[in-house]
């Protein structure tokens, strides 16, 4: 049977539901499928017209139903950011004093007068945004509740779950609580913050708000307003699962999640897993007193399509876009099931999640020697029952048993990026408790955090030393020839592949006593020729942490990772076997506690940044998805990510060079060129790679993959302008037909067609500096290098502090660490420890202050102005002391205009960064 949808979009009144009764049968799937030709959009959202106009100029208004409520909008297919601004944008002084309900701002009078001038309703759908708050993998989010006076009460339990969470016992890995003294990055969510490009939902007033890019009337676009959180829903039970049903060329669009809006927010742990119970949630008998049970019982990501108790079910050439939770979730018991050939982009939270933290052990995987576990560490049929499963008393008849495990899942073949928009902290694909799974053949790339993590939390209570305090059923697993490219862009320490917890059931020999680490390692996990490039900071690309144990590395590549090791983590168990892989930095690295039993060797070292002679090309050409077949999501945009040195080649007497380029949506016939000359010889190994030959008198300054797309150019007002109520034009050249869009820290401000070799569109700035970022494309995805103005509007202040977490500051080998507690700016900073690393800042002044700490374990840093003369600085205490926030270097007496400003890391065993002040005297 085959039920076929037409072109169009679908708005769903209510989510499509499927149990048992809708199931097809073996061998004999019903089909969902697109017409031929047909792109139908399965939507979730209300289209919002009948604008009109609103305060301040450029704000338009629209009702829409009175129980609206959505944490995204979508404008022309593209999710716009809520209303926000960062502190230093609103002047604040900063110097928030935390507590354990909040923040008392007496020392803030700009602060203060902002949140008093709200009234109690506005305040409470204020939210504050802290990334790195809970350690460098996170980014919690937290509500306003009331102002009394001086003092910022916030909601719990959210703040009390991010700001005292409860210490546990045995750790071999830190999650750690935030400083209450911590400032939010950003203040969101009230309608005084609007700018250009971003919107505020008055759910009280049932009113939308929106001041669209460029001076758009709203009603001439396609503004989409979530209603849906669900958008798809498959639930069986374990005793009649939902069966047999395929779904092919749909999109799915247009859905929310609007928990982290609720009391208990989004207090952050890791990989989108949060708290939204006690502070002690998931700690089971670890923490004093005990938490909840099983260990690692956390809060998942609420996912918009979703599968339990779903066997055979297969999603192939499908769509997942814009959409306010987690993509696709398969859990309890659901085994056997295809996902293939689709892609998941512009997601908030991850694409694809498979498992359940409350389901590690529905049985005992190792009864002979940890007779008692399940005792000391419950996981219950009651607790999976309603933690797994959209309804529990739907399947309150259930047994649960091995029944419950999800094995032979099939993940292959997808396109994964620009996940993670909302909540940074997600990874591309997450694995929980699974048997026999293939994630195999994937690309994921655009990714804030982690390419494919296992056993997230599981392993924080298990080391060398107690290599078993927690157990689980994994077994048998494989994550293969996958492709993951430009990760960690925004959060810091996770990997291309990240690992923790035990990863297969121990095997004995006859003694039955002493473990058989080759048989145990048969039934281990299998990390096999996937290929990593371009890794923001981190430790490892191949990261098995916390209690990680029994994985098996084979013909992995890595390299251009940012100066991270290849393989490696803190306080791994051990067992691991490392060989055949082609890697260009260190293996088998370990801190925290060292790992056990872990065979390094008969790897090939390639360097950091290989070109085609120094790499095995069959491991590039077998990496990343299969597109022969892929049908409807095969028509991913050029992106090129990594272009090699040039590379001599010598045939015949002859010598040609060429480069290494890595991206994505490569394909037979794909054009490159060169500072404008086309490449005469292009070999394409894969979607992800191809091999370039220069054309002669031609250089890699710029590369262009699918078409040539020239760099804007871009001018903005002379520093001191101010315009009417700070709106001005920005202008610039191109080339006709392309699309020009202008950016501030990532937020769209306008989107522009370039017509006649020109463009021009208009913004709104408040006083202050503003870095502009404008990028141009071609109608096949094909985009430029980014051109780039700063200047100041109206009249720049005498001086304004920045902290190091403002997005103008670009870091290499840099990472961030809050919550130490020693009295830093804000209470975190940035840290390298290879020399080398670098902190680039552009700016608008007269003068400008450095600033960090003074320790015994730092050196030397030097600090370049304007490409001149490097001047070296010392930060090391004359006194031995640890001096934190103090300004370690500075310039004044600089001409008005434009500055470049980098430091570079030359000695000793740390820099610390901890901001900058721009002065304008």
């Amino acid at each position: 049977m085959q039920v076929i949808l037409g072109d169009g979009t679908y708005q769903l009144a209510a989510p499509l539901d499927f149990d048992a009764a809708d199931s097809g049968s073996p061998g004999q799937p019903i089909v969902w499928t697109a017409a031929p030709g047909a792109h139908p959009i399965l939507s979730g959202a209300t289209r919002i017209r009948g604008w009109t106009t609103s305060s301040p100029a450029g704000v338009w208004s629209a009702n829409v139903p009175a129980t609206s409520a959505s944490r995204q909008l979508y404008v022309d297919g593209t999710e716009a950011p809520v209303a926000q601004a960062t502190p230093s944008q609103l002047h604040f002084a900063g110097g928030w004093k935390g507590s354990a309900t909040g923040y008392d701002l007496r020392d803030d009078p700009a602060g203060l007068a902002f949140f008093a001038a709200m009234t109690p309703a506005q305040l409470q759908q204020v939210e504050f945004d802290y990334p790195g708050g809970n350690g460098q993998w996170t980014d919690s989010k937290c509500r306003v509740r009331s102002l009394s006076g001086t003092s910022l009460t916030m909601n719990e339990p959210c703040w009390k779950n991010v700001t005292a969470r409860s210490d546990y016992s045995q750790a071999s890995g830190t999650l750690p609580a935030m400083g209450s003294s911590q400032m939010p990055a950003s203040i969101q969510n009230a309608r005084s913050l609007l700018h250009p490009g971003q919107w505020f939902l008055d759910q009280s007033a049932h009113t939308l708000y929106l001041a669209p890019l460029n001076g758009a009337e709203p009603d001439s676009l396609d503004v989409e307003l979530p209603r849906l959180e669900t958008l798809l829903q498959g639930a069986g039970s374990l005793a009649r699962p939902v069966h047999d049903l395929t779904f092919s060329g749909l999109t799915f669009s247009y859905a929310t999640w609007n928990a982290p809006s609720e009391p208990a927010g989004f207090a952050d742990v890791q990989s989108n897993l949060h708290m939204t119970g006690a502070n002690n949630q998931g700690m089971c008998s670890y923490s004093n007193p005990a938490g909840t049970c099983p260990w690692g019982l956390l809060t998942e990501p609420h996912a918009n399509v979703s599968f339990t108790a779903a066997n055979h079910i297969t999603l192939t050439g499908n769509r997942f876009a814009e959409l306010g939770g987690a993509g696709l979730s398969i859990a309890y018991g659901s085994s056997h099931n295809l996902v293939q050939g689709n892609e998941f982009t512009d997601i908030a939270s991850t694409s694809i999640l498979l498992g359940c933290t409350a389901d590690p052990t529905p049985v005992n995987p190792d009864p002979v020697h940890f007779p008692d576990y399940l005792t000391k560490n419950p996981d219950t049929p009651e607790t999976i029952k309603d933690n797994c499963t959209p309804d529990p008393s739907a399947v309150a008849g259930d047994s649960i048993g091995e029944n419950e495990i999800a094995t032979d899942n099939v993940i292959s073949d997808n396109v994964i990026h620009r996940v993670g928009s909302d909540y940074p902290s997600a990874s591309g694909i997450t694995l929980l408790y699974t048997r026999h799974t293939q994630v195999t053949r994937n690309e994921l790339y655009d990714l804030p955090y982690t390419g494919i993590t296992a056993g997230v939390i599981q392993g924080h209570v298990d080391s060398a030393d107690h290599p078993s305090n927690s157990l689980n059923i994994n077994a048998d697993n494989t994550i293969s020839y996958n492709l993951i490219h430009d990760y960690l862009t925004v959060l810091g320490d996770g990997g291309g592949v990240y690992m923790e917890g035990h990863q297969a059931p121990y095997q004995y020999k006859a003694d039955g006593k002493t473990i058989d680490f080759d048989a145990t390692m048969a039934h281990g996990l299998q990390v096999i020729g996937n290929v990593t490039y371009n890794q923001g900071p981190g430790f490892a690309s191949f990261y098995d942490d916390a209690g990680s144990e029994w994985i098996h590395y084979v013909g992995n590549v890595q390299f251009h990772n940012n100066g991270a090791n290849a393989q490696g983590g803190c306080a791994a168990t051990g067992h691991f076997l490392v060989e055949g892989n082609y890697f260009s930095a260190s293996a088998g690295q370990y801190i925290c506690a060292d790992a056990v039993d872990s065979h390094v060797g008969s790897n090939t070292s390639i360097p950091a940044s290989p070109g085609p002679n120094d790499i095995q090309l069959t491991a590039l050409q077998s990496a990343g998805p299969d597109t022969s077949g892929r049908g409807f999501a095969d028509a991913t945009a050029i992106e090129t990510d990594y272009v090699s040195p040039p590379q001599a080649t010598f045939s015949n007497g002859t010598t040609t060079m060429r480069v290494l380029i890595g991206g994505a949506g490569f394909a037979p016939g794909t054009p490159v060129y060169f500072s404008g000359h086309a490449s005469p010889k292009v070999q394409v190994l894969s979607s992800g790679f191809l091999i370039a030959t220069i054309p002669p008198g031609s250089d890699t300054s710029q590369v262009s993959v699918g078409g040539l797309v020239a760099a804007p150019t871009i001018s903005a007002p002379a520093s001191g302008t101010t315009g009417v109520a700070g709106t001005f034009t920005v202008r610039g050249s191109g080339a006709t037909g392309d699309t020009v869009t202008v950016t501030e820290g990532g937020a769209p401000l306008c989107r522009v067609t370039v017509t006649g070799s020109a463009w021009s569109c208009t913004v709104t700035e408040a006083d202050g500096q503003h870095t502009l970022v404008a990028v141009q494309s071609n109608s096949r995805g094909v985009s430029s290098p980014p051109a780039t103005t700063v200047f100041v509007v109206g009249k720049a202040p005498a001086a304004v502090r920045l902290n190091d977490t403002d997005p103008d500051l670009q870091y290499s080998g840099f990472s961030h660490q809050s919550g130490r507690g020693f009295g830093d700016y804000q209470d975190d900073i940035h840290y390298a420890s290879d020399n080398g690393s670098t902190v680039t800042y552009t700016f608008v002044g007269t003068g400008i202050k450095v600033y960090g700490e003074q320790s015994t374990d730092q050196g030397h840093f030097s600090a370049v102005l304007d490409a001149g003369t490097p001047v070296g600085v010392d930060t090391v205490p004359s006194d031995g002391q640890r001096h934190s926030n103090v300004a370690v270097w500075s310039k004044t007496g600089l001409p008005p205009g434009l500055h470049t400003l980098v430091l570079t890391k030359v000695d000793g065993t740390y820099m610390t960064f901890d901001g900058l002040e721009v002065d304008n005297g």
